[in-house]
């Protein structure tokens, strides 16, 4: 009886363990040459409750001394570090999976409806929660506008 390899494995166009290397590999390079390849970590929840507009990210395996978060013009700034485990030698991965390095995302913010001298930030079990109260609700000032149909 003959065992053969897994077909990903046989190919000669999907090296090591296959096309998910060869991608990890192209986002790996593309990170290098700076550009912004880590639109996965930071995922963020946006919603209105009790007159208090909250921003829930997940920043899973951070700690809050790595975060910084900053209003700059009419933006809330989540940025900071995630940094890999050292210890362990590039070579010795068979698989990096998780990204490390730099990050930085920014929401826009209706600077006129908040009261920005009231924002608080809470940081637990990996998720960032960023709470700025409003002087008044978007969601009860926002009302439908209704276009006649000619």
């Amino acid at each position: 009886m003959v065992t053969r390899l897994p077909r990903r494995m046989q190919d000669p166009a999907f090296p090591g363990f296959g096309l998910s290397n060869l991608i990890d590999d192209l986002f790996r390079d593309v990170d290098r040459i700076g550009f912004e390849g880590s639109a996965a970590f930071g995922r963020t929840d946006v919603y209105e409750k009790d007159q208090t507009l909250t921003y829930e990210t997940e920043l899973p395996g951070m700690r809050k001394a790595d975060i910084e978060v900053k209003i700059e013009e009419e933006r809330l700034v989540i940025s900071g570090e995630l940094k890999r485990d050292e210890s362990i030698d590039h070579e010795d991965y068979f698989r990096m999976g998780r990204r490390y390095g730099r990050f930085q995302r920014s929401y826009p913010i209706p600077l006129e409806q908040l009261d920005t001298s009231k924002i608080k930030a809470q940081f637990e079990d990996g998720i960032l929660r960023v709470s700025i109260p409003m002087k008044e609700s978007i969601a009860q000032r926002r009302k439908p506008l209704e276009v006649k149909i000619e």
